[in-house]
């Protein structure tokens, strides 16, 4: 999509504190942190939401849930991490574009919200 902003922060047209990236996947900083390390990881190719996945992405969602432990470990979450995936208006998905939150560095409550 020609405005999404996680389209142009992934593909590089916007600045940002990259951590990870590949062909497929990129891995950021969120800009408004809620735990001392808050990442974003999302793909490449726009898709808006969980809801909009279809079999044709089982081998991106794959690659991003196994790339999860690499960030982390590079990220020094030792201690363990919280991943997160807000979908749609009910889960606060505020950005329609898919990512999944890398939370860490501290006490993850339960429950969530």
């Amino acid at each position: 999509m020609e405005d999404c902003i996680f389209c142009k922060l992934a593909n590089g047209e916007i600045p940002t504190d990259m951590v990870y990236q590949d062909e497929l996947v990129a891995c950021f900083r969120d800009a408004g942190p809620q735990a001392p390390v808050h990442l974003l990881l999302v793909p490449k190719i726009h898709i808006a939401s969980l809801d909009d996945l279809s079999s044709e992405n089982a081998e991106l969602m794959g690659h991003m849930m196994l790339k999860i432990k690499e960030i982390a470990a590079a990220e020094g979450l030792e201690n363990g991490y919280r991943v997160v995936i807000n979908t749609g208006e009910d889960g606060q998905q505020t950005v329609k574009h898919l990512h999944l939150h890398i939370l860490g560095k501290r006490q993850m409550n339960w429950p969530p919200g």
